[in-house]
């Protein structure tokens, strides 16, 4: 069963490879070409940055009115947060899949890239692109780290979230309010370094599309 398993993850594999090349091939007949899908595909990482950092922003806004009111108001205000938690968490999925996205064309660009090295035969033109290459694949790698550690900030304030949603869900009264008050800091720190990597990333990812439009 093992050896099967293997086996259909491996063709599964080698469909949606398959499937990317299609695509990548189709695009550039109408002069798409990888390059200006990983600009296109950068800008949405930054689009969905943006969404994710006010989100985030308006789920602790909602979490700090949440420890002031009265026992009252709590169901209407446990509500509020929830809802707040449930959309951060698709700003989250949305920042990853957008992330996973500017990974694959990426790759499949430097790939196109390295073959095409060895079809030069002026020796001097090869190795000024090779030495581009390896300056753009710097740059790559620097905005990539910078977009996945903006990524897992993510999840420690997601996590904080979750918990308070849970416990407010079984504990709707004020002593609920009162054992609260006590994480406050702990969330408020957690969206502050979230939203500064954010707009750290953010910022190599225009410096990135910047310096490849410079290029054309």
């Amino acid at each position: 069963m093992p050896a099967l398993r293997i086996i259909a993850l491996s063709l599964i594999a080698l469909f949606l490879n398959a499937c990317q090349s299609m695509y990548y091939d189709a695009m550039e007949q109408v002069g798409y070409h990888k390059r200006d899908i990983l600009v296109d595909r950068v800008e949405d990482v930054q689009d969905a940055q943006k969404d994710a950092k006010q989100q985030f922003s308006s789920a602790l806004e909602q979490y700090q009115q949440l420890i002031k009111i009265q026992d009252q108001d709590l169901l209407d205000k446990y509500n509020a947060l929830n809802d707040e938690f449930e959309d951060s968490k698709k700003a989250a999925e949305e920042v990853s899949e957008r992330i996973n996205a500017v990974q694959s064309v990426s790759e499949a660009l430097f790939e196109e890239w390295e073959d095409e090295l060895a079809l030069y035969s002026n020796a001097s033109l090869k190795k000024q692109s090779a030495q581009k290459l390896a300056a753009t694949k710097k740059k790559y790698n620097t905005l990539i780290k910078s977009m996945r550690q903006a990524e897992s900030r993510m999840q420690p304030v997601l996590a904080a979230l979750q918990d308070q949603v849970l416990y407010l869900k079984h504990n709707l009264n004020a002593r609920a309010i009162d054992g609260l008050k006590g994480e406050l800091r702990t969330i408020e720190t957690n969206v502050a370094r979230l939203i500064k990597d954010m707009e750290a990333s953010i910022a190599q990812s225009e410096a990135f599309i910047a310096e490849l439009n410079q290029d054309n």
